[in-house]
């Protein structure tokens, strides 16, 4: 497992003989401590506080490591990543095989990406103690290209159950509202939702560079603004690893209730336990897998199926 490390301190980053050198503030002295980590153990850097500087040395030797480089806005929310350019050694074939796949084939993997991520959202609802029959109806009514929007009728039915359950009464009780609404700009959990899912689609993106794919052309997304439209789609069916975890900090972490009522920011704690979705226990290929790893497989198997050699995309399940 690759580590995903957040500097919510200042702090001055260098690269030295193949490892990203910390130096940070000492909290016992006057001086500073100086802390070193092999580039080849990590996978995602975030860089939260506004009084971080990181060598252009540094920077390039993350990238070279194929590290995602996130970065985060003045609310300390994740708003920028830097990926490598150049992460697979058959770069150009592997670009070919996907701008040459076709629109049905682009459809049908669609299809599978929509019924994978409905029929983990039924897995979560099932573990609130809820029945998710209509989910596991409409995920077996996907069509190729998900033609009828079930995507869209699944996620209106999901959301105000998953946070307004009155089965729940724990977290019914810390919900200030009438109705929880899935905004980026909105209420909490909002806030929880946004951050896990910047982690995940940085973890998404890199994989996705590694199997020497374009994080921008997507077989489904085509905001000709958006740089990652693939990782978007591809990331759809981790999204409910995500929303557990989030369901499960409401539920069980002390302080939400007064989090609810109006901070904007998240605290360390809540923040260090949605650096962990990389480490989540997943099921792929009938096996448990961390979550990062799985997305590995995920990646490679997408490639297969522009190349060809496979019809069907290796989603994980929730265990």
């Amino acid at each position: 497992m690759k580590k995903t490390i957040c500097f919510s301190q200042p702090a001055y980053l260098s690269s030295r003989l193949k490892q990203l050198v910390i130096e940070q503030p000492s909290e016992v002295s006057s001086g500073t401590k100086v802390v070193t980590v092999p580039l080849e153990d990590i996978a995602v850097i975030v860089l939260e506080n506004p009084q971080i500087t990181i060598t252009h040395s540094a920077l390039s030797a993350l990238i070279a490591h194929n590290v995602a480089v996130v970065t985060c806005s003045d609310k300390y929310l994740p708003n920028g990543l830097f990926l490598n350019l150049d992460g697979h050694t058959l770069q150009s074939k592997r670009f070919r095989a996907q701008l040459e796949a076709s629109q049905p084939l682009k459809k049908q993997l669609w299809a599978q990406t929509v019924q994978c991520k409905i029929r983990n959202q039924a897995a979560v609802i099932a573990r609130t103690g809820l029945d998710p029959a209509p989910l596991l109806r409409w995920c077996n009514e996907v069509r190729s290209g998900d033609q009828d929007n079930k995507e869209a009728r699944a996620a209106s039915w999901y959301w105000p159950k998953l946070f307004n359950s009155q089965e729940d009464e724990v977290v019914a009780s810390k919900l200030d509202w009438d109705g929880f609404i899935r905004d980026r700009y909105g209420l909490w959990p909002n806030a929880l939702l946004n951050y896990g899912y910047a982690v995940l689609r940085a973890l998404v993106a890199r994989a996705l560079v590694a199997s020497g794919l374009l994080p921008a052309l997507g077989i489904h997304h085509r905001n000709q603004y958006n740089a990652y439209c693939l990782a978007d789609d591809i990331m759809e069916p981790y999204r409910p690893f995500v929303d557990g975890m989030v369901y499960q900090l409401v539920k069980n972490h002390p302080d939400m209730s007064t989090a609810f009522k109006g901070i904007e920011t998240l605290t360390p704690a809540l923040k260090r336990s949605l650096l962990s979705v990389p480490a989540l226990d997943v099921r792929i290929n009938s096996q448990l897998s961390p979550l990062q790893e799985a997305v590995k497989k995920t990646t490679a198997s997408l490639y297969a199926c522009f190349e060809g050699a496979e019809r069907k995309i290796t989603y994980p399940e929730i265990p």
